[in-house]
């Protein structure tokens, strides 16, 4: 049996198999429950949730812009395109507003799942990751 092109002895391309598939399922689990600083153009919440308690909210702009067209988000779902500008609340989410509109469950993983955004380090300021200002219109 050949795995990437590179033979594999007998008896162990079972196991391969199974690590091989282990990492690319447990990937991106892992590195969303990660607590951290945010990636490059990532978004910090965290004008109300160090308030209630819970870690800010890293949000993966660049993740989501690639699978929907801006007005998605900032026409239909009611965000303002400026960072900062948004005083999204968790019963505001759980009512299916902002980004409960689609983390509902069934499209993409519900509010009590709590962990899956509340990822930052405690402390983080509210903005984008790299900077705020663009070559375009101007600040964000």
């Amino acid at each position: 049996m050949e795995l990437l092109g590179k033979p594999v002895r007998k008896g162990r391309s079972r196991r391969s198999a199974t690590w091989i598939a282990a990492i690319a399922l447990a990937g991106p689990v892992v590195l969303v429950a990660q607590v951290g600083f945010g990636e490059y153009g990532d978004v910090v919440l965290n004008k109300r949730a160090e308030v209630e308690g819970v870690r800010p909210v890293i949000f993966p702009h660049w993740f989501h812009r690639i699978r929907f067209a801006c007005k998605v988000c900032h026409s239909e779902l009611g965000f303002e395109m400026r960072a900062g500008a948004n005083n999204v609340t968790m019963a505001e989410i759980s009512e299916g507003k902002f980004c409960g509109m689609c983390h509902n469950g069934k499209i993409a993983w519900s509010a009590e799942n709590c962990v899956l955004c509340h990822t930052g380090r405690i402390g983080l300021k509210s903005g984008i990751r790299g900077g705020d200002s663009t070559l375009g219109p101007g600040r964000w």
